[in-house]
């Protein structure tokens, strides 16, 4: 298994976080890495997005799992489980009043020892977002 993983504290409530978190049509007004999110938030719909990482592909996921407003899913990867990648993001309150948000994707899947060489680092991405997230929502509060 290989992952990339990002997490940041956000001053604003886990229910205020999420609110921004799963309207993504709206993530490319502040994540600059994300070009365009199709399809909704919604379980079990298909995603599409597009990434300044790679703009020449489309990324498909389907949203399994969508626990409002401390975690949802998205799945994507090759039939037959040959490579498959999860993200995860999760969101947990702080006594504070705080939210701890974190995104982590694993990959896994028989061939993963051979797409793993084409996939780019994404760990600056990964950070992009959870600053942007967290920038997007402490500024709406």
């Amino acid at each position: 298994m290989h992952y990339f993983e990002a997490e940041t504290s956000i001053e604003a409530t886990p229910s205020d976080v999420w609110a921004v978190l799963t309207d993504a049509a709206a993530w490319p007004t502040w994540d600059s890495g994300v070009d365009a999110v199709d399809g909704r938030i919604q379980l079990d719909e298909k995603l599409t997005i597009r990434s300044h990482v790679a703009p020449e592909r489309a990324f498909p996921v389907k949203v399994t799992e969508l626990d409002a407003p401390q975690a949802m899913t998205f799945t994507g990867g090759m039939p037959l489980g040959l490579f498959k990648g999860v993200r995860r993001y999760s969101l947990t309150g702080n006594d504070d009043g705080s939210t701890h948000f974190r995104m982590r994707e694993e990959y896994t899947g028989v061939m993963l020892g051979m797409i793993w060489k084409s996939i780019p680092d994404l760990s600056g991405s990964f950070s992009q977002f959870a600053d942007g997230l967290k920038k997007r929502v402490e500024s709406a509060g």
